[in-house]
């Protein structure tokens, strides 16, 4: 029968006793059609006792014994044995069977009973009918319950591979055309259609994440797959199409470009004038992630000409057509695809996934065939419009539909058939599995099987070929985030490939011809002369081609890294200086509707590429001479050439071996240029990137030192010119690194000078003291920024500036210029009655002490200013207590006679501070008392006992003192309890 049954025994282990599993396998015309097992494990694959009693039914089919269908068995029983017979299995049985027993007896006694409308009985020991589906038993319900639960976990805990490894099942299925792939893939896909997030997503108007939207692209890719079928019934493409419709139409299908906003122009035709594609979004039809399927139903195999390539080696046209225009064949009677790229590369992809690798690979030969064919006459045609297109310098020319980032992954598709018929390995691996630890594929060269005359070729350089056709297209950069990070992220995942080839000299020759190919492919290739301003950019892939090429023709690297430098859609209206506030998210250019939402990495990957190629050209003054003026005319970010900058000084300036001067100059170059961009925008890594350039210029030498110290001005800011620049050069540790001369170390210093006046000049206030510490050692420079100082301190500078400078000329040995400029800041300082505790009030008690001890003359001169500025009466008694304690001119200034004798507070000029002590104290206290709050009280008391104290200094200080308490008894006789207090203490 079609029935197989069998007890599987698990054998005991050190913690599981020994378990015996009753397992049921019901199969029909080799397929498996359903499964039961007393373990009752739920996974969507069989459990292994399953497994174990095929595999021995596979094995040892003469130990199994084969039965007739129960039914053919009954119907030779007379009706004792069917009774015996039914008896015995309800015993057997009893507690399980017996309900359905007694149930059935009902039933079939009941005249009309449904049991008797049917004719005959269910034998589930016998096959299907013939016209019955057939398919391998999958148990759809766990595939849902996996799906929803890997799902709702969001693409963490490792979700991501495991939906990605139901994927990699389905392929495999569809190799082995297991009919059930379909069917797990619908399955799926109800689930993902099901996915709660997707109506959140779509109501906030975000896009999906990037872990689910990639889910998405495969899922999309994978029913492209299914329905390209090339053996599918018609009836089962009608099914598909109207189920891809359906989903397709629910408002919370992803779209194709990833953006619940703009969607892609649907583009079948491989070369478009791009004058139109920006057209209003609104005219175009809504594409979802499965319209490609739901295009591909349309595509079918019938094509005798697709026939004929897919089903032999040998297919040529006949020698004798060769001399014409064919659209079957090239010039060698080779034959062509001329289908659109992706939609052509889909059906290879179908072909692959299907189980027919050996039809897989004669289509993509075809399809090179047509590529080659095509990239020949782009290149005829440009060599007509070229002198036209030169003299323009841009072109309208380019693909609207690039191959790197394309939802079909035409490019990848092809490399991936050809490289597959070269690996060393036995199986054949299809699942493109994300195992980091996996180590790299080794391939061999594989004969292409061909027709014609021995081509030399293998399907390995054909590969390499393909790649390097596929990347160097000039395309133009799609529209949103998510279509312009997957062209980033497929041209990645296309180099890491490449990566794993090794360059024997065919794949260099290749490699070569290739390249060379690319440089003069005009507009349509993104390595030619003209590009179209909004071409996709080819740093990442140049690069690539850089390094592989270097070892075996540097002219040629050097040309395509050159030639790659360039980023035009930065060139026309970006802004002059800095666009790197950190990483501008959105294009500079105003003028474009789309918007480059990669362009910081687009650059990074510029800076890349240039930094690779600085590396490979230390040394050679030439390369590295193209190098920098490449770097200087694309490189817009002032960070990024900062990089470089920095990158550059660190490979000329290894640890064990000597500087690179070449490279240093280049470093140097470039850290000027840095300066110059970031001079007049404000940069928060400025201090950083000044520092370096002094450092980077130390170790090129003397001159460059000079050479910045001469031409600040349009490096620096006053400010960095003399606190960092000229500070850094003249100090110490700067002159024993560079073990200068006498000569060498005047000429730095006398620079040093020269700056610090030019920026005293230019901006007093902050570069006055450093210009003066750096002139210490000059009298003349000395004396020059002394009087830039002096002219200054009326208009420019605050008094905390010119305190500072004051104590300078102090600690310098210059009391009379402290003095002046001290007296200069008392000018612009103001401290009103309340301000006890303001900052200046130790530059005012400095100054005080200051002209205390140079004399009395100039503690006359300073005490009206004292008077004029400050009104705090606190800072106004300590000032006075100050300068009745000591003698006044103890400074001993030369020439002056000092009489030794205290200061009375009745004469000049002390009596002018004391009436102005005692007139703030009366002041405060009337302003005190306007608000005061019971708490106060006591503080206030001793306020006024402090006033007491500068009171009784004056001759009638304490008739004075008894007016003023009398007077504020008699105003605020209002405040009794205040009043109370100060009866108490002062009667």
């Amino acid at each position: 029968g079609f029935h197989l049954s069998g007890t599987v025994t698990e054998p005991a282990t050190a913690t599981e006793p020994e378990m015996t599993y009753k397992v049921a396998i019901s199969f029909d015309r080799c397929k498996i059609t359903s499964v039961t097992c007393g373990c009752g494990n739920k996974d969507i694959f069989y459990c292994a006792h399953v497994v174990a009693l095929s595999l021995y039914r596979i094995r040892k089919p003469d130990q199994v014994k084969l039965r007739l269908p129960i039914s053919e068995t009954l119907f030779q029983m007379n009706r004792d044995q069917l009774q015996k017979f039914v008896q015995y299995l309800i015993t057997a049985h009893h507690t399980e069977v017996l309900p359905t027993a007694q149930k059935l007896a009902d039933e079939i006694l009941s005249s009309n009973s449904e049991i008797n409308q049917v004719h005959g009985a269910p034998d589930p020991t016998a096959g299907a009918s013939i016209d019955d589906e057939n398919c391998w038993h999958l148990d759809e319900e766990q595939v849902r319950e996996q799906v929803k639960l890997f799902l709702s976990q969001g693409g963490y805990y490792g979700s991501g591979k495991q939906l990605n490894s139901m994927f990699a099942k389905v392929r495999e299925m569809l190799r082995m055309r297991d009919s059930n792939g379909a069917r797990m893939l619908t399955l799926i896909t109800e689930q993902f259609m099901a996915d709660p997030r997707l109506s959140l997503w779509r109501q906030q108007g975000t896009g999906i994440t990037e872990k689910c939207r990639q889910l998405w692209d495969e899922l999309g890719a994978l029913w492209v797959c299914v329905v390209l079928n090339p053996h599918c019934k018609l009836e089962e493409k009608s099914c598909w199409l109207r189920q891809l419709r359906k989903w397709g139409e629910m408002d919370v299908c992803p779209l194709e470009d990833g953006n619940y906003g703009n969607e892609l122009p649907n583009i079948t035709n491989a070369l478009t004038q791009s004058s139109g594609h920006s057209q209003d979004s609104l005219a175009r039809p809504r594409r979802t992630v499965f319209t490609r399927a739901i295009e591909g139903c349309d595509l079918h195999w019938q094509d005798s000409h697709l026939q004929r390539i897919i089903s032999s080696d040998f297919y040529v046209s006949p020698s004798y057509q060769r001399e014409g225009e064919s659209l079957l064949f090239n010039s060698q009677g080779q034959p062509l695809w001329l289908e659109h790229v992706p939609t052509a590369c889909a059906r290879v992809d179908a072909l692959r996934s299907h189980g027919y690798p050996r039809e897989a690979l004669r289509l993509t030969v075809a399809i090179i065939n047509t590529l080659r064919l095509q990239q020949q006459r782009q290149l005829e045609i440009y060599k007509h419009q070229k002198k036209e297109l030169l003299q323009r310098g841009a072109t309208t020319i380019t693909n609207l539909e690039g191959w790197v980032g394309h939802p079909l992954n035409p490019i990848g598709c092809l490399f991936l058939t050809l490289t597959e018929a070269c690996r060393l390995e036995e199986e054949n691996c299809l699942e493109i599995s994300d195992a980091g630890d996996s180590k790299p594929p080794v391939y061999q060269h594989v004969p292409v099987a061909t027709g014609s005359q021995d081509s030399g070729e293998s399907y390995l350089s054909l590969a390499l070929e393909v790649a390097l056709m596929g990347m160097g297209q000039q395309r133009v950069m799609p529209e949103g985030l998510y279509a312009q990070d997957k062209v980033c992220r497929n041209e990645e995942q296309i180099i890491a490939r490449l990566q794993d080839l090794e360059l024997d000299p065919v794949l260099v020759q290749t490699l070569r011809k290739q390249c060379i190919l690319l440089l003069e492919g005009g507009p349509f290739s993104g390595l030619g002369e003209v590009i179209h301003r909004e071409s996709v950019p080819m740093h990442t892939f140049a690069k690539y081609l850089f390094s592989a090429l270097l070892p075996h023709d540097a002219d040629l690297a050097y040309k395509l890294a050159l030639r790659a430098m360039r980023l035009p859609v930065l060139e026309t209206t970006a802004p002059s200086g800095d666009v790197s506030h950190p990483h501008h998210l959105v294009s500079v250019v105003p003028s474009r509707y789309p918007r480059w939402f990669t362009l910081g990495h687009l650059e990074s990957q510029q800076c890349e590429l240039a930094s690779t190629m600085l590396t490979a050209a230390k040394g050679d003054m030439l390369r590295l001479r193209t190098v920098l003026e490449a770097i200087q005319k694309n490189i817009h970010s002032s960070s990024l050439i900062f990089k470089l900058a920095q990158d550059a000084f660190k490979i000329a300036t290894p640890a064990d071996s000597n500087s690179d001067t070449t490279l240093l100059n280049v470093a140097l170059e470039l850290g000027l240029q840095v300066m110059r961009m970031t001079l007049s925008t404000l940069n928060w890594r400025r201090r950083e990137m000044v520092r370096w350039l002094v450092t980077c210029a130390t170790e090129v030498g003397v001159r460059a030192l000079v050479s910045i110290l001469q031409s600040w001005y349009s490096l620096f800011t006053p400010t960095e010119a003399t606190s960092i620049v000229a500070a850094t050069v003249m100090s110490h540790n700067t002159i024993l690194r560079l073990s200068l001369d006498y000569p060498q170390r005047e000429e730095l210093a006398s620079c040093a000078r020269t700056l610090a006046l030019q920026c005293a000049m230019k901006d007093p206030q902050n570069c006055a003291l450093s210009a003066l510490t750096l002139c210490e050692k000059d009298h003349i420079a000395f004396e020059t920024a002394y009087q830039i100082v002096i002219d200054a301190a009326s208009t420019g500078m605050t008094y905390t500036q010119l305190f500072t400078i004051a104590r300078y000329m102090e600690h310098r040995g210059y009391p009379l210029r402290a003095f002046k400029l001290a007296s200069l800041a008392m000018t612009h300082l103001n401290l009103a009655y309340n301000q006890d505790t303001h900052p200046a009030i130790n530059d005012v008690l400095w100054a005080c002490a200051l002209s205390h001890s140079l004399g009395k003359n100039e503690l006359a001169a300073i005490i009206p200013l004292v008077v004029k500025s400050v009104h705090c009466a606190t800072v106004l008694s300590d000032i006075l207590r100050r300068c009745t304690m000591t003698a006044p001119g103890l400074a001993g200034i030369p020439g002056r006679r000092n009489s030794g004798k205290l200061m009375s507070t009745d004469k000049a000029p002390l009596r002018q501070l004391l009436d102005a002590t005692i007139s703030a104290y009366i002041n405060t206290t009337h302003s005190r008392l306007t608000h005061i709050s019971p708490r106060h009280y006591g503080e206030f008391i001793e306020f006024l006992s402090k006033a007491r104290e500068t009171f009784l200094l004056a001759q009638d200080g304490h008739i004075q003192f008894a007016q003023f308490i009398d007077n504020l008894k008699q105003i605020y006789k209002g405040k009794k309890k205040l009043m109370l207090l100060v009866r108490e203490r002062f009667g």
